[in-house]
């Protein structure tokens, strides 16, 4: 792949053969600087005890942080975000203090906030409403620390109504119109948009200036890049000549051992410092 765009690795998907608080340490050992991780919780405000062991995991790796999502609810479960589902609203909310003091404590600034699938005892309006209300009260409190809160398109969840970058962009804009806020971006998962049929050089063209995190998987099979057909290095090379200079998060699965499935990337790849 010819751009220069460095990559971090996804904790939550990658090294998933080693407890989860020693994955940090995986990726450092692999050369990574970066790294990036779902909500790592079983609860939307888990305890100090275990926040504080997260956030000395990421410290002593001498990894950085550099994305976390907010809580989703139960991921392995179906369920893909708590921000436009009602009756979670306030559990969401409670956990967006929990979500940014961690980012405060260890410098990361991009939050992806996923947006929730379909419920049966709520309109989508009424969901689209509440998903506008909380995404702005996320973005005013990321704000406080000079955070981005992104909202992201996902495949393989039928019910969950962001498929296409428009899908999303619709979603920033109208948060955008209610509240002011402006720290609200597109994070654009190249596999994700591909696999919902977008068109993902046209994605590129019309919104690079509105995407504040890009993550890569190839497909079929959501392997390593060059295990499928995207056109991964092409989709890249056009992100940054059209300006994004942020980080590209490793969200695949590796076919064995994680620090194996790396071959790929030259290690100058692997640092913010080369």
């Amino acid at each position: 792949m010819s751009h220069s765009l460095r990559y971090e690795v996804n904790c939550s998907i990658l090294f998933t053969e080693l407890p989860l608080l020693e994955r940090p340490d995986a990726a450092r050992r692999a050369g990574f600087d970066a790294v990036e991780f779902w909500w790592p919780f079983a609860e939307a405000v888990p305890g100090d005890k275990e926040v504080d062991a997260f956030v000395a995991a990421i410290d002593n790796s001498g990894a950085e942080l550099v994305g976390l999502n907010f809580a989703a609810g139960d991921m392995p479960g179906g369920d893909r975000g708590l921000v436009s589902w009602p009756v979670r609203s306030t559990e969401f909310r409670d956990n967006v203090a929990v979500t940014l003091g961690i980012g405060e404590r260890l410098g990361c600034r991009m939050f992806n906030a996923l947006y929730g699938n379909r419920v049966d005892d709520a309109s989508a309006a009424r969901q689209d409403e509440v998903g506008a209300a909380n995404l702005a009260v996320a973005a005013s409190a990321a704000a406080r620390i000079g955070g981005t809160v992104l909202v992201e398109p996902v495949s393989g969840a039928s019910r969950y109504p962001l498929r296409s970058a428009a899908d999303a962009v619709a979603v920033i804009d109208r948060v955008r119109a209610d509240s002011g806020v402006g720290n609200i971006r597109l994070l654009a998962d190249l596999y994700h948009l591909a696999c919902n049929g977008d068109d993902v050089d046209k994605v590129i063209a019309d919104h690079v200036a509105r995407i504040g995190h890009v993550q890569i998987a190839d497909d079929p099979g959501r392997g390593a890049p060059g295990s499928g057909e995207l056109p991964l290095g092409r989709w890249l090379t056009d992100l940054e000549a059209g300006g994004y200079r942020g980080w590209v998060g490793l969200e695949y699965r590796a076919a064995g051992a994680a620090a194996d499935s790396f071959d790929w990337i030259p290690r100058e790849r692997r640092t913010a410092r080369a």
